[in-house]
Protein backbone atom coordinates (compact mmCIF):
# COMPACT_ATOMS: atom_id res chain seq x y z
CA UNK A 1 0.00 0.00 0.00
CA UNK A 2 1.41 3.39 -0.94
CA UNK A 3 1.86 6.25 1.52
CA UNK A 4 -0.75 8.25 -0.40
CA UNK A 5 -3.30 5.48 0.11
CA UNK A 6 -2.41 5.32 3.81
CA UNK A 7 -2.86 9.07 4.09
CA UNK A 8 -6.31 8.97 2.48
CA UNK A 9 -7.44 6.01 4.59
CA UNK A 10 -6.23 7.70 7.78
CA UNK A 11 -7.89 10.93 6.74
CA UNK A 12 -11.18 9.12 6.22
CA UNK A 13 -11.11 6.82 9.27
CA UNK A 14 -8.98 8.75 11.78
CA UNK A 15 -7.58 7.19 14.91
CA UNK A 16 -9.65 4.02 14.43
CA UNK A 17 -7.25 3.14 11.62
CA UNK A 18 -4.11 4.78 13.03
CA UNK A 19 -4.10 2.43 16.04
CA UNK A 20 -4.01 -0.88 14.18
CA UNK A 21 -1.61 0.51 11.58
CA UNK A 22 0.75 1.71 14.34
CA UNK A 23 0.92 -1.86 15.65
CA UNK A 24 2.24 -3.03 12.27
CA UNK A 25 4.43 -0.10 11.14
CA UNK A 26 4.77 2.68 13.67
CA UNK A 27 7.19 5.32 12.35
CA UNK A 28 5.68 6.26 9.00
CA UNK A 29 2.14 5.89 10.38
CA UNK A 30 3.09 8.30 13.17
CA UNK A 31 4.55 10.78 10.67
CA UNK A 32 1.46 10.70 8.45
CA UNK A 33 -0.96 10.86 11.39
CA UNK A 34 0.90 13.84 12.89
CA UNK A 35 0.80 15.57 9.51
CA UNK A 36 -2.96 15.00 9.37
CA UNK A 37 -3.23 16.39 12.90
CA UNK A 38 -1.48 19.55 11.75
CA UNK A 39 -4.04 19.80 8.95
CA UNK A 40 -6.81 19.56 11.55
CA UNK A 41 -8.06 16.03 10.89
CA UNK A 42 -6.97 14.63 14.29
CA UNK A 43 -5.80 15.78 17.70
CA UNK A 44 -1.99 15.70 17.96
CA UNK A 45 -2.02 14.42 21.56
CA UNK A 46 -4.41 11.63 20.64
CA UNK A 47 -2.17 10.73 17.69
CA UNK A 48 0.84 10.52 20.00
CA UNK A 49 -1.02 8.41 22.59
CA UNK A 50 -2.50 6.02 20.01
CA UNK A 51 0.86 5.59 18.24
CA UNK A 52 2.65 4.88 21.54
CA UNK A 53 0.00 2.35 22.49
CA UNK A 54 0.10 0.73 19.03
CA UNK A 55 3.88 0.44 19.14
CA UNK A 56 3.79 -1.15 22.59
CA UNK A 57 1.07 -3.62 21.58
CA UNK A 58 3.22 -4.65 18.60
CA UNK A 59 6.26 -5.06 20.86
CA UNK A 60 4.25 -7.26 23.21
CA UNK A 61 3.10 -9.41 20.30
CA UNK A 62 6.67 -9.86 19.03
CA UNK A 63 7.81 -10.86 22.53
CA UNK A 64 5.14 -13.56 22.79
CA UNK A 65 5.85 -14.86 19.30
CA UNK A 66 9.50 -15.19 20.33
CA UNK A 67 8.59 -16.80 23.62
CA UNK A 68 6.12 -19.32 22.23
CA UNK A 69 7.90 -19.96 18.92
CA UNK A 70 10.57 -22.35 20.22
CA UNK A 71 7.89 -24.49 21.87
CA UNK A 72 5.87 -24.68 18.66
CA UNK A 73 8.67 -25.13 16.10
CA UNK A 74 10.01 -28.63 15.52
CA UNK A 75 13.48 -29.37 16.88
CA UNK A 76 14.90 -29.72 13.36
CA UNK A 77 13.77 -26.14 12.55
CA UNK A 78 15.34 -24.87 15.74
CA UNK A 79 18.55 -26.62 14.74
CA UNK A 80 18.43 -25.02 11.27
CA UNK A 81 17.98 -21.63 12.93
CA UNK A 82 21.11 -22.38 14.95
CA UNK A 83 19.28 -22.41 18.28
CA UNK A 84 21.24 -25.01 20.19
CA UNK A 85 20.88 -25.47 23.94
CA UNK A 86 24.20 -23.64 24.45
CA UNK A 87 23.06 -20.69 22.35
CA UNK A 88 19.73 -20.57 24.15
CA UNK A 89 21.54 -20.42 27.50
CA UNK A 90 23.83 -17.70 26.17
CA UNK A 91 20.84 -15.74 24.88
CA UNK A 92 19.08 -16.06 28.24
CA UNK A 93 22.25 -14.89 30.02
CA UNK A 94 22.60 -11.92 27.69
CA UNK A 95 19.01 -10.74 28.21
CA UNK A 96 19.27 -11.31 31.98
CA UNK A 97 22.38 -9.12 32.15
CA UNK A 98 21.96 -6.62 29.30
CA UNK A 99 18.37 -7.01 28.16
CA UNK A 100 17.40 -3.41 28.85
CA UNK A 101 20.13 -1.88 26.71
CA UNK A 102 19.53 -4.45 24.00
CA UNK A 103 15.83 -3.54 23.89
CA UNK A 104 16.69 0.18 23.65
CA UNK A 105 19.15 -0.46 20.80
CA UNK A 106 16.43 -2.40 19.00
CA UNK A 107 13.90 0.37 19.50
CA UNK A 108 16.20 3.14 18.34
CA UNK A 109 17.76 1.39 15.36
CA UNK A 110 14.31 0.36 14.17
CA UNK A 111 15.41 -2.34 11.72
CA UNK A 112 17.17 -4.34 14.45
CA UNK A 113 14.03 -4.17 16.55
CA UNK A 114 12.12 -7.20 15.29
CA UNK A 115 14.90 -9.78 15.81
CA UNK A 116 15.71 -8.27 19.23
CA UNK A 117 12.05 -8.37 20.31
CA UNK A 118 11.73 -11.99 19.17
CA UNK A 119 15.01 -12.92 20.85
CA UNK A 120 13.95 -11.34 24.15
CA UNK A 121 10.88 -13.55 24.16
CA UNK A 122 12.90 -16.64 23.21
CA UNK A 123 15.30 -15.78 26.05
CA UNK A 124 12.33 -15.58 28.43
CA UNK A 125 13.23 -12.08 29.57
CA UNK A 126 10.95 -10.89 32.35
CA UNK A 127 7.90 -9.50 30.52
CA UNK A 128 7.36 -6.57 32.91
CA UNK A 129 11.00 -5.48 32.53
CA UNK A 130 10.76 -5.99 28.76
CA UNK A 131 7.71 -3.75 28.51
CA UNK A 132 9.21 -1.14 30.86
CA UNK A 133 12.26 -0.79 28.60
CA UNK A 134 9.98 -0.64 25.57
CA UNK A 135 8.07 2.23 27.17
CA UNK A 136 11.37 4.04 27.83
CA UNK A 137 12.37 3.56 24.18
CA UNK A 138 8.96 4.18 22.64
CA UNK A 139 8.07 7.48 24.30
CA UNK A 140 10.95 9.53 22.84
CA UNK A 141 11.00 7.64 19.54
CA UNK A 142 7.31 8.27 18.93
CA UNK A 143 7.73 11.89 20.04
CA UNK A 144 10.47 12.38 17.43
CA UNK A 145 8.33 10.91 14.65
CA UNK A 146 5.33 12.95 15.80
CA UNK A 147 7.41 16.13 15.63
CA UNK A 148 8.76 15.18 12.22
CA UNK A 149 5.21 14.63 10.99
CA UNK A 150 4.01 17.91 12.48
CA UNK A 151 6.79 20.04 11.04
CA UNK A 152 7.70 18.36 7.74
CA UNK A 153 5.02 15.70 7.35
CA UNK A 154 4.03 16.90 3.88
CA UNK A 155 7.21 15.18 2.67
CA UNK A 156 6.05 11.82 4.07
CA UNK A 157 7.19 9.83 1.01
CA UNK A 158 10.74 11.15 1.30
CA UNK A 159 10.64 10.70 5.08
CA UNK A 160 9.72 7.02 4.65
CA UNK A 161 12.74 6.58 2.38
CA UNK A 162 14.99 8.29 4.91
CA UNK A 163 13.62 6.19 7.77
CA UNK A 164 14.66 3.11 5.79
CA UNK A 165 18.11 4.52 4.93
CA UNK A 166 18.90 5.66 8.46
CA UNK A 167 17.66 2.34 9.90
CA UNK A 168 19.84 0.42 7.47
CA UNK A 169 22.86 2.60 8.27
CA UNK A 170 22.34 2.09 11.99
CA UNK A 171 22.11 -1.69 11.59
CA UNK A 172 25.22 -1.79 9.41
CA UNK A 173 27.05 0.41 11.91
CA UNK A 174 25.92 -1.74 14.82
CA UNK A 175 26.97 -4.86 12.92
CA UNK A 176 30.41 -3.35 12.26
CA UNK A 177 30.88 -2.47 15.94
CA UNK A 178 29.82 -5.97 17.00
CA UNK A 179 32.16 -7.54 14.46
CA UNK A 180 35.07 -5.44 15.73
CA UNK A 181 34.28 -6.37 19.35
CA UNK A 182 33.99 -10.03 18.39
CA UNK A 183 37.33 -9.90 16.56
CA UNK A 184 39.02 -8.35 19.60
CA UNK A 185 37.72 -11.11 21.89
CA UNK A 186 39.01 -13.90 19.66
CA UNK A 187 42.29 -15.48 20.72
Amino acid sequence: MTQDAVLHLMQAHGLWLVGPMAVIEGPIVTVIAAYLAKLGYMNIWAVYAVCVLGDLIGDGMYYWIGRLGPAILPDRWMARLGMTDARKLALEGHFAAKGGWTILVGKWTHSAGLPIMLASGAARMNFAAYMAYNVVGTLPKTAVFTLIGWFIGSAYSAIDTWIWRVSLALVVGLGAVLLILWQRKRP
